[in-house]
C-alpha cells in the first residue's frame, strides 16, 4: 500500500511539473549562482573555505541571454579572491521545459595570498554546455559542464613566471548543478 501511494504521489508530482512548463522568452531574467562553505582538518590543523558567486541574465532575443557574475572567496589564513565575470548564453530551445544550451564566458579574479603576502590577477576564457529544465514557471534546475577552457595567472608580476592553464573534455564527474529563478 505504501508503494502505491509513493507512486501516485510521484506521477502527480511529475503532471503538476509537467502541467506548469516554464521556458525562456525575450526579454526574461534569471538569477542563479553558487554558495560553498568547506571544511577540512588533517590532525590538529583545520581549514575553512566559504565561497559566494552570484550570477545574472537578460534574454536580448529568444535564443541569446547575456549577463555577469560577481563573486568572492576565501580560504582561512590562506588566500582570499575576488571574481567579476560576463558570460552569453544561446539556448537551442528557450521555449520548452528541457532546453539544451552553449555558454561561453569571460572571468577576472584578483587573489591576495595571505601566507606570502602578495597578490596575484588572473585571467580565463571558458566554453561549455548545459541544460534547463523548468519544474514551474519561475523555478527550474540546471546542469553545466565546461568543455573548454584557458586561464593565465600572472603569479604577483615583478618578474614572475606567468602560469598559463588550458583544458579541454567532458569529464562528468565534474558536473555541477544549480536552481534558476526566473522573473
Amino acid at each position: 500500500m505504501r508503494k502505491i501511494i509513493l507512486t501516485a504521489i510521484a506521477v502527480f508530482g511529475f503532471t503538476f511539473a509537467n502541467a506548469q512548463t516554464g521556458g525562456f522568452s525575450k526579454g526574461d531574467v534569471f538569477i542563479s549562482g553558487a554558495l560553498t562553505v568547506g571544511s577540512v582538518k588533517t590532525g590538529d590543523v583545520k581549514t575553512s573555505s566559504f565561497e559566494i558567486e552570484p550570477k545574472a541574465g537578460y534574454f536580448v532575443t529568444e535564443n541569446i541571454a547575456i549577463g555577469a557574475k560577481l563573486g568572492y572567496g576565501t580560504v582561512k589564513d590562506v588566500s582570499d579572491a575576488f571574481t567579476a565575470g560576463a558570460f552569453g548564453r544561446y539556448y537551442f530551445t528557450p521555449v520548452s521545459q528541457f532546453s539544451v544550451f552553449g555558454q561561453a564566458g569571460l572571468d577576472y579574479t584578483s587573489i591576495k595570498d595571505k601566507v606570502t603576502d602578495t597578490k596575484s590577477n588572473e585571467f580565463g576564457v571558458n566554453v561549455g554546455l548545459g541544460l534547463s529544465y523548468f519544474l514551474s514557471n519561475h523555478f527550474a534546475i540546471e546542469a553545466t559542464w565546461a568543455g573548454l577552457g584557458y586561464s593565465v595567472n600572472d603569479n604577483g608580476g615583478d618578474g614572475a613566471d606567468k602560469t598559463n592553464s588550458f583544458g579541454f573534455g567532458s569529464d562528468l564527474r565534474s558536473v555541477n548543478f544549480g536552481v534558476v529563478y526566473k522573473f
